[in-house]
């Protein structure tokens, strides 16, 4: 293998993205997982059996044609989070968070997981969660300005994101 695609593989010295400033330190994709995909691709071949039920001729296949092609969009829709940490900020989709107000990052294990999106959870928080993720940051901000008081991302890296967030 080479060097590049070893350093691809590890999402920490690739060229940015357009329109991101500084070197990248840290980058995932959190796509879905495996099991997240049949439960609609049988929804949208059940849904368009029963059409075909109905209809005979050509109107027959048409929900095939747009209803399996539209939950496998669906699915990667929600396939679509990109998180990112350079030299200045902490990218989470569309959102973004200068690295200078980051106080603290704390990782979240999948056993706490309920409980942080739960009774722990601050109302005012930013929180971008993916259920096939099986863990999850907290990243506390130090920002007068701000009223949110905390970040919670789910990341399947945690360890390696806490560490990207909180190195100079």
């Amino acid at each position: 293998m080479s060097e590049s695609s070893e350093a691809g593989l590890a999402g920490e010295t690739s060229p940015a993205p357009r329109g991101e400033p500084g070197r990248p330190r840290y980058r995932e994709r959190v796509r879905a997982a495996w099991w997240s995909w049949p439960l609609p691709l049988v929804a949208a071949v059940l849904l368009a059996a029963e059409v075909h039920m109905g209809y005979p001729g050509v109107r027959a296949w048409l929900p095939y044609v747009v209803l399996v092609p539209l939950a496998v969009g669906l699915v990667l829709w929600m396939s679509r989070l990109r998180i990112l940490v350079t030299d200045e900020e902490f990218v989470v989709g569309s959102a973004r968070l200068p690295l200078r107000v980051i106080a603290d990052v704390e990782v979240i294990p999948r056993e706490r997981k309920q409980r942080a999106l739960g009774p722990e959870l601050d109302p005012a928080a930013f929180l971008v969660h993916r259920p096939w993720a099986p863990t999850m940051v907290r990243v506390w901000l130090d920002d007068p300005e701000d009223p949110t008081p905390y970040w919670v991302v789910s990341t399947r890296r945690p360890e390696q994101l806490a560490r990207a967030l909180t190195s100079e």
